[in-house]
């Protein structure tokens, strides 16, 4: 299976009444990983992303607003459009990742497999293609 071929939406479980509606996510039930880190992007001023992971897994919601991913493996792209947040995109690891599109008020919430680690993650598309054994392509 391509590497691409692992990411796939999440239908995350949403309880909607007169209130609005309350969504959760609990880790190893909804999330196909044990979740370590949370985190979220707010008041974005421009395009983030432009790394991999070497060894963690994420799942991507749109919290608010809406946003692209542009996802890599090197070989072959997929961009995927996060505007729902009663859904969520499981990235696997070594997927090289670009965020772009973003709207005045999204918020990108973030649940990775493992603690941050700059020194596993890999900073540039070079670098990435490098990583990979891969010859530079666009």
């Amino acid at each position: 299976m391509a590497l691409l071929d692992k990411i796939n939406w999440l239908k995350l479980p949403s309880a909607t009444d007169v209130r609005g509606v309350l969504t959760s996510i609990e880790s190893e039930i909804d999330a196909p990983f044990m979740i370590n880190r949370v985190f979220y992007m707010h008041h974005i001023v421009s395009e983030r992303g432009g790394h991999a992971h070497m060894d963690t897994d994420q799942i991507v919601i749109a919290v608010a607003g809406s946003f692209k991913l542009s996802l890599s493996d090197g070989v072959d792209k997929r961009t995927f459009v996060l505007d729902d947040a009663k859904i969520g995109l499981y990235i696997p690891r070594q997927i090289f990742i670009n965020i772009s599109d973003i709207s005045p008020n999204a918020v990108c919430l973030v649940l990775a497999s493992s603690h941050y680690d700059i020194k596993r993650s890999i900073r540039s598309w070079d670098d990435y293609l490098k990583y990979l054994g891969c010859e530079k392509k666009q």
